[in-house]
């Protein structure tokens, strides 16, 4: 019987079974090849693209859906569960933080030639902010452009970027003031086959249906109309979608905790030990009530930020725990799940494994744990308050 609820209608529901579907029948077989060619094929995006699913939260005249922040969760909940922290990373590092930027404060030239081809599925994107020596540390980023007449000289050089061997183009942050610090940064779109771009692709320990590079741009040669919203405001594009990204995190860790909970649940009533299933066992069961009900308690929080979010409040504090909290949480939660399984857990054809690896980099992604408490502190104890970027 179905529950009622306080944010999702018969129309989210309706979406949810379509997304499901599509993960079922055609993501989901695609899982082993996808792994072992440490790539997502553009006909993926492509299908995503005439699905409507890329296009949820943006304007209908380039191509989106203009939909309520609720059908995103949806979306990015259905997301989690193909068992692939790659394909899951890349399609939610395209649509919700590369080509927000372009949405929120792109020109309408960028938004047709780059926003609307993304949305179809057409283009893939990246964003591209950390660096090899700065790490959490956005103010200090090195990589410059600087302006000559018409056009932006691109030097420097990004890592840990999804989508980045593969991709079509890329948000980059770049510092168009060097001597103004944070106040310095701006974001432009680069189209990432120009010429003195290196691409370097990462062998990464987890998600490995996505692909991750290390970028370098030698004197790239950039047209100023590519600038994303006003010179020298980057930062604070960042740091206000940083709330968005966090959240999207915060809702793929509680819905891939769920899904591993499912597959342990199911395990430990096929698995017998000493003539019964091992769910009988008192110490195992008690242990799967613990993790249920943090699980749950994870998702109302997640569901009142997602509410808090969608009526345009300032979530920085709420964000962060949540972030924080559900990470921290998958990994706990997967590691436990695994012991359960025992020698069979530590084996590549069960879906256990390939989460435990992609769960380990929750925590440091998006923003590491240790960067979250501090976020929090400076609110919590400093009472530090952060003003809207965009349109202001």
């Amino acid at each position: 019987m179905k529950r009622p609820s306080l944010y999702f209608t018969d129309d989210h529901d309706l979406f949810r079974q379509s997304v499901r579907q599509f993960i079922e029948k055609e993501v989901v077989p695609n899982t082993e090849a996808w792994e072992t060619a440490r790539r997502i094929p553009v006909s993926a995006f492509q299908r995503m693209g005439e699905l409507g699913f890329l296009g949820l939260p943006f304007p209908e005249a380039y191509g989106g859906s203009d939909a309520d922040f609720w059908f995103s969760v949806v979306f990015l909940e259905e997301l989690a569960r193909c068992g692939m922290g790659g394909f899951t990373t890349a399609v939610s590092v395209h649509e919700y933080m590369a080509i927000n930027h372009i949405a929120k404060a792109g020109s309408d030239y960028l938004k047709q030639t780059y926003l609307a081809p993304a949305i179809a599925g057409h283009k893939v994107a990246a964003l591209a902010i950390t660096e090899p020596d700065t790490g959490s540390d956005v103010a200090a980023i090195r990589t410059q452009a600087r302006r000559e007449g018409d056009q932006y000289i691109v030097s420097g050089a990004k890592t840990f970027i999804s989508n980045g061997t593969y991709g079509d183009f890329v948000t980059l942050a770049v510092k168009t003031s060097p001597d103004r610090g944070a106040s310095g940064i701006s974001l432009i779109v680069v189209e990432l086959n120009s010429p003195g771009i290196t691409r370097t692709k990462l062998n990464k320990m987890g998600w490995h249906s996505s692909d991750t590079a290390e970028i370098r741009f030698d004197d790239v040669r950039v047209p100023a109309k590519n600038l994303i919203g006003t010179e020298n405001s980057g930062f604070y594009y960042l740091m206000e979608s940083l709330q968005l990204e966090r959240l999207v995190a915060a809702i793929m860790a509680v819905s891939g905790t769920e899904m591993a909970l499912e597959w342990t649940l199911t395990y430990l009533q096929e698995r017998e030990a000493f003539g019964k299933p091992i769910g009988k066992f008192q110490a195992i069961r008690h242990k799967i009530a613990d993790i249920a009900t943090e699980a749950e308690m994870a998702k109302q929080f997640v569901y009142h930020t997602c509410w808090l979010f969608a009526q345009g409040e300032s979530v920085v504090k709420e964000c962060s725990m949540a972030k924080l909290y559900t990470s921290e949480m998958q990994k706990r939660v997967i590691d436990t799940c695994l012991q359960f399984f025992g020698g069979y857990g530590y084996i590549e054809d069960y879906p256990i494994c390939r989460a435990y690896r992609d769960a380990r980099v929750g925590t440091i992604a998006g923003g590491t744990s240790e960067i979250m408490r501090e976020i929090i502190a400076k609110i919590v104890i400093d009472a530090v308050a952060y003003k809207p970027a965009y349109n202001q």
